[in-house]
């Protein structure tokens, strides 16, 4: 199915919307030490921001393994992000799914706080060019 300009405009700005709540949510979890919720926010928060950027340049990807390969390829490659930003994805993708699913792993303020920042800017960058 093809979007309207209409409706693509609309995913893309409900996309961005739900990264900006839970990149707010994640300074509130930070907050309160829980360290696993965070990894999960920031991930999410990451992984709609992509989402809104692939859908307002006319991408399709169905899984985040396939979201985060389009980025590569679309955004990465291209030098319109670093391999810093790129590491940061990944990393929190990483992050995520440990911290979800491995029942031994505990993620810890020394690492998921130095991400905030980045991870703030990358976003931020993505609603700019969202803006274009």
């Amino acid at each position: 199915m093809k979007l309207t300009d209409v409706e693509r405009k609309t995913i893309v700005n409900l996309e961005y919307e739900k990264s900006l709540s839970f990149l707010k949510q994640v300074d509130d979890i930070a907050a309160m030490n829980f360290w696993d919720t965070a990894a999960n926010r920031m991930y999410y928060a990451i992984f709609h921001a992509v989402l809104a950027l692939l859908i307002k340049d006319g991408y399709k990807a169905s899984t985040h393994k396939g979201t985060m390969s389009l980025f590569g390829q679309y955004y990465v490659r291209t030098g319109k992000f670093t391999a810093d930003e790129a590491w940061l994805y990944t990393e929190l993708q990483s992050l995520r799914e440990k911290s979800d699913y491995n029942c031994v792993y505990v993620t810890t303020e020394k690492e998921m706080r130095p991400l905030i920042e980045p991870l703030k800017a990358f976003i931020s960058k993505i609603g700019n060019m969202i803006k274009e």
